[in-house]
């Protein structure tokens, strides 16, 4: 590093004494139980109950280093090693097992500046032709997360401005320990890279960077205590110039035979914990504090907790710690089970904290936001669905009928996915239990408190127990409402066009004029047709069509009277649900008519209700990007209120799992529930999981890969709750969630299964997997395996009577 950088980017010299250290000073007199009381207080007010971890794998790149710690046994001379560096193929190697587990994180360690100590470093980077380790290390991170998707974390020491500018480039987060900034440590003699100036140089220099670090101290390795403040200041004091600093990891130093520390006492549990404390206290609110879980017993993890920690570090499933061997990784269930006693619970994450990945243009550079996009959840940590977890890759787009026209190659996912056909992990029904906001939140449902947007995006944060006792709440309000009783319909989808001049970026259904030759053959049904669909699905049985379509150029209002005309005529009793509300407002439109005037001739004509659709995320900072010439969130509104007016009624849908969060989903509950208070038109709420596959916005690389099943339990669950005593019905979507999904839905508060479909095209074009038609025998298994009596309904929730179909009820052809 350049001795002038250096000096230019470290801080004024920290003074180790306790008169230096306000307001730290006022701290060190505490006893340890008050210490870590104030801690747990400053965790509770800033993270909450969740506790997170990194899952992930180790690559120990090279463990060739120019420094020689007095503890570490990482560090080896080239005559113990069979290669100077892993070569990119062993690397991939521990990537894609990594991948396979459903890691996230590609953890790469190594030494500092090998090749400036050993010749065999330096020949081995020539031969290879790479200038630097650093060179080599954002070619390995590269190729990892090409191949893999794995998020790499570059912990690569105290290198230069433009080394860790380069690593920006291929890895979302980085690290370096400072470890002490005392400089007369025994433990650093030999190591010129442990200089406190160059530690804190490099610190400095990734926030002026924009890079989300980690970074840390190494208790017990002969500093003070107030060594260990002087430390955590200087991180502090940095992180409050910069905002960079997303974790520090108080790391417990544990002698290792064979180091020149091999004698020295371990760091007593107490002064761990102090330590602990005093960062949770001293360092700002935002940044989280680690302490590695492998470094101690299993039955001193609730202490760590009650120090303050909110987050494990990376854990691995597949590969050692390979700094410190000696100590092997805790099992996650081991990591959930104590972090559940303590009344926490444990979510995984990124290796770029939410903070950061909430502001990608700010913190991670333009080539990785997809990358990270990919592996997130709504609220930017880790996906949480179990199974292996790879980049999807697709072959050009291609006809192939009714079902998605992109179609994958390479290695598939086995996890979780809306429209996939993996089955979802077991959520609900399980052993409830939540503290802190979540349990406050549900406290007051139970005392019949109205929750507003804070309160509802407490709930969709719920993870482990605290989900269960969501969807336990919401099933009590559903029985409240409803009863046991589980509902269906018999209906056909009738989408008459797949025609569209809008531009909707979730849409693989639609075609317009520049996608005809890439995205299959459009179509448009003729009024016969759709006459005699409606009478075939009279004869099977149906009550109801769904009539919905693009916005095909052609159109005018007339035309969508024209529809209802037509099946009415065909099929007199049948009801006629049918036009989203941007087919009702442009055909309003395009006629010249008011919504009201248009409205009422549509009824008159013969519609009963209206679909939700075209709802998405009523919030127009999401709309800008889903939907950007569509109608807007008071457009949609109005056009149901109209229609409530006028005395059709609607339901409500919500497209969840693409680009919003959860404050989005909570701005959508409160708009509608309020339209819902003025009109009482609405029947029921839909949740509908974004279906990834073949969504052009998620092929644009702009989306994530829809809901997590928990965020898929968790809409349908704060749906309930937030609508009750307005809305009384909740429906699960089966084709986008799968037959098994939508039965562990019936015990979070859904009361209704939607219809038999006959004919879906919609999700099918988006890559759903399931089918076009479920029959009414399997809605009765279905609700029977949940322990629910099941029966058919109308659209508008009345009984359906027997029926004998006579030539009058159908129209001649």
């Amino acid at each position: 590093m350049d001795p002038e950088f250096t000096a230019r980017r470290t801080p004024a010299r920290y003074a180790a004494s306790p008169e230096a250290l306000p307001p730290a000073a006022e701290l060190l007199g505490l006893s340890l139980a008050a210490l870590t009381q104030r801690a747990r207080d400053v965790r509770e007010q800033t993270t909450g109950t969740r506790v997170t971890y990194s899952p992930k794998v180790f690559i120990p790149l090279t463990r060739l280093c120019r420094d020689r710690c007095g503890y570490c046994t990482f560090a080896s001379a080239p005559r113990h090693l069979a290669s100077a560096y892993l070569s990119l193929e062993e690397v991939l190697s521990v990537a894609r097992r990594g991948a396979e587990t459903g890691c996230h994180e590609a953890l790469f360690t190594l030494g500092e500046l090998p090749e400036e100590r050993y010749p065999q470093a330096r020949v081995w980077l020539d031969d290879h032709g790479y200038a630097s380790t650093i060179d080599y290390l954002a070619e390995a991170c590269r190729v990892v997360i090409e191949e893999t998707g794995l998020l790499p974390h570059a912990n690569a020491g105290a290198i230069s401005p433009d080394s860790l500018a380069r690593l920006r480039q291929v890895a979302p987060s980085q690290g370096m320990m400072l470890e002490s900034l005392r400089g007369d440590l025994a433990a650093h003699r030999g190591a010129p890279d442990k200089a406190p100036a160059r530690r804190l140089a490099t610190l400095e220099a990734a926030g002026e960077l924009r890079i989300p670090f980690t970074t840390g101290i190494l208790v017990g390795i002969g500093e003070t205590t107030v060594d260990r403040v002087t430390a955590l200041q200087a991180i502090a004091d940095s992180h409050r110039r910069h905002g960079h600093v997303q974790e520090v990891i108080v790391q417990n130093f544990l002698p290792k035979a064979g180091t020149a520390m091999r004698d020295a006492a371990a760091c007593p549990t107490q002064e761990h914990l102090q330590a602990i404390a005093l960062a949770r206290l001293i360092l700002p609110a935002d940044v989280h504090v680690q302490a590695p879980p492998n470094l101690a017993d299993p039955e001193q993890l609730g202490a760590l907790l009650d120090a303050g920690i909110d987050d494990w570090g990376g854990v691995s499933p597949v590969t050692p710690d390979h700094v410190n061997p000696e100590r092997p990784w805790p099992a996650i269930d081991t990591l959930r089970r104590a972090t559940e006693e303590a009344g926490l619970a444990l979510a995984p994450r990124l290796t770029a904290y939410p903070e950061f990945v909430a502001r990608p243009d700010e913190w991670i550079d333009a080539d990785l936001h997809f990358p990270v996009l990919d592996r997130s959840d709504a609220e930017g940590l880790g996906r949480d669905d179990p199974g292996a977890l790879w980049p999807e890759r697709h072959e050009a787009a291609a006809n192939v009928g009714t079902g998605a026209e992109v179609v994958q190659v390479g290695r598939r996912s086995t996890g979780w996915y809306s429209g996939a056909d993996a089955e979802p992990v077991h959520l609900v029904p399980a052993r409830p239990r939540a503290a802190g906001a979540v349990a406050e939140v549900l406290a007051g449902v139970r005392l019949g408190q109205e929750l507003g947007e804070a309160e509802l995006v407490t709930l969709f944060g719920a993870r482990g127990p605290e989900v269960a006792a969501v969807a336990e709440v919401a099933d009590a309000l559903r029985a409240e409402a409803v009863g046991e009783t589980v509902t269906y319909v018999v209906n056909r989808n009738i989408n008459y066009t797949n025609v569209c001049t809008f531009r909707c970026t979730f849409c693989g259904f639609s075609k317009g004029p520049l996608s005809l030759n890439l995205r299959g053959r459009p179509y448009l049904l003729t009024l016969d047709d759709i006459a005699e669909r409606s009478r075939e699905a009279w004869r099977r049985g149906a009550t109801e069509v769904c009539l919905q379509g693009g916005i095909h150029p052609s159109f005018d209002g007339g035309f969508y009277l024209d529809v209802v005309k037509a099946v009415k005529e065909a099929v007199p009793a049948l009801h006629v649900h049918a036009f989203t509300a941007l087919e009702v407002h442009e055909g309003a439109r395009r006629l010249g008519a008011t919504l009201s005037d248009y409205l009422s001739e549509l009824k008159a004509a013969g519609l009963s209700s209206l679909p939700g659709t075209a709802a998405e995320i009523l919030d127009d900072e999401v709309r800008a990007v889903l939907c950007p010439d569509k109608i807007r969130t008071d457009e949609w509104l109005e056009v149901h209120r109209t229609a409530h007016e006028i005395g059709l009624r609607s339901n409500i849908t919500v497209m969840f799992g693409s680009v919003e969060q959860p404050v989005h989903w909570a701005r959508h509950l409160l708009r509608t529930r309020e339209l819902q208070r003025q009109t009482g038109g609405f029947t029921e709420f839909v949740p509908l999981p974004f279906v990834h596959m073949a969504a052009p916005v998620y092929l644009k690389r702009r989306a994530r890969r829809g809901p997590t099943w928990r965020e898929t339990i968790l809409m349908h669950a704060v749906g309930r709750i937030a609508y009750h005593g307005v809305v009384h019905n909740v429906q699960a979507s089966w084709v986008k969630l799968g037959p098994a999904g939508a039965r562990q839905l019936l015990r979070a508060g859904v009361n209704d299964l939607g219809g038999t479909l006959m004919d879906e095209n919609i999700s099918r074009a988006a890559g759903a997997a399931h089918g076009q038609l479920l029959e009414e025998h399997e809605f009765h298994e279905l609700a029977h395996a949940a322990g629910r009596p099941v029966r058919q309904r109308s659209t508008l929730y009345g009984p359906v009577e027997p029926r004998v179909t006579t030539p009058s009820m159908v129209g001649a052809p």
